[in-house]
């Protein structure tokens, strides 16, 4: 996985933009709420929302950790990019998308659909 493949793959997604914070981060978000967060330079590191379950295992694993700031709502940072086959990376990230898109209000929701 790289940054250009990550980037394709979240703009696959139904209503997904994509915006630049922290100045430095390239936010995937959908109804406004992030789903995936990269940075745009240093080694490649994404952070994801994962469910519970997967949390657990993924987070005490080797070449993820718990997402800084985010680790209290089971977001992982997979620090090194060889840790996921490419199907497990499409798995995890649209897991991630499911995710934050199945918790958006439902104003927001409506609107989505």
């Amino acid at each position: 996985m790289n940054i250009e493949k990550l980037r394709k793959l979240c703009l696959s997604f139904p209503h997904v933009t994509e915006d630049i914070k922290w100045g430095n981060d390239l936010c995937f978000c959908v109804g406004k709420k992030m789903f995936c967060v990269t940075g745009l330079s240093g080694a490649f590191k994404v952070s994801l929302k994962v469910s519970d379950q997967d949390y657990s295992e993924l987070s005490a694993s080797e070449g993820i950790i718990p997402a800084p700031y985010l680790a209290r709502y089971k977001w992982i940072l997979v620090e090194n990019d060889s840790r996921f086959s490419q199907r497990e990376w499409e798995h995890y990230v649209r897991q991630s998308y499911e995710l934050v898109r199945a918790g958006l209000p439902k104003k927001v929701a409506e609107t989505l659909a």
